[in-house]
C-alpha cells in the first residue's frame, strides 16, 4: 500500500537490530515507544504499530498483551486455546482488532488507527493468515479471517484501515 508513495526502510535497512521496547498498556502507548526508538536512533521520520485484540466479555482482554497472552513464549495455538478457554460458556463474544500506527514526522507524532468488530468463534475455523484470525469472524461477514481471501481481509482488517489513513495523509505532504 506505500508503494509509490514513501520508500520504506526496515530497521535492518538503517542499521538497527534487536528487540524495540514495548512497555506501554496501551497500543497507542507502544506504537509511539517504538517510533520514537527509531527516530531518536536514525533521525528519520519513520512509523512503528501496535494492534490488539479486544474482548468485550474479557473487559477488553488481551488487548495490549494479545501476542503473548498465553505467556512469553507462546505460539498463536496457545493464545487461541487460552481465549476459548477464558469465553467457555459465555455468550457475549463481541470483540474487535484494533491497529494503532504512530508516523514520526520530524520528531512529532501522529495517530492513525484502524478497527474491526466482528465476534469470537466458539472454534478454529480456517488455514489462512495468523494469530487469532481462525477465531475472529468480522460483522458482515459469514467467515473467520482465516478463511478469507488476503485481498479481502486487507481490505476490511483493522491494520488495512490504519494503513490506507497513513497513506492518504502520506499523500497529501509535499515530498
Amino acid at each position: 500500500m506505500l508503494d509509490g508513495v514513501v520508500e520504506v526502510k526496515s530497521l535492518a535497512d538503517v542499521g538497527l537490530s534487536g528487540d524495540i521496547p514495548e512497555t506501554s498498556d496501551t497500543l497507542q502507548g507502544n506504537a509511539l515507544q517504538k517510533a520514537q526508538w527509531v527516530w531518536e536512533r536514525v533521525g528519520m521520520d519513520c512509523f512503528a504499530d501496535d494492534t490488539g485484540l479486544e474482548v468485550d466479555a474479557l473487559g477488553g482482554a488481551p488487548g495490549v498483551y494479545s501476542a503473548r497472552y498465553a505467556g512469553e513464549h507462546c505460539s498463536f495455538d496457545d493464545n487461541i486455546d487460552k481465549l476459548l478457554a477464558a469465553l467457555d460458556g459465555k455468550t457475549n463474544r463481541k470483540a474487535d482488532f484494533r491497529t494503532v500506527i504512530c508516523l514520526m514526522e520530524q520528531g512529532v507524532p501522529r495517530y492513525f488507527e484502524g478497527r474491526v468488530d466482528g465476534v469470537i468463534l466458539t472454534e478454529r475455523y480456517g488455514s489462512e493468515g495468523f494469530g487469532y484470525d481462525p477465531v475472529f469472524m468480522p460483522d458482515r461477514f459469514a467467515v473467520s479471517f482465516a478463511e478469507m481471501p488476503l485481498d479481502v481481509k486487507n481490505q476490511i482488517s483493522h491494520r488495512g484501515r490504519a494503513v490506507k489513513l497513513l497513506v492518504d495523509y502520506l499523500k497529501t505532504l509535499d515530498m
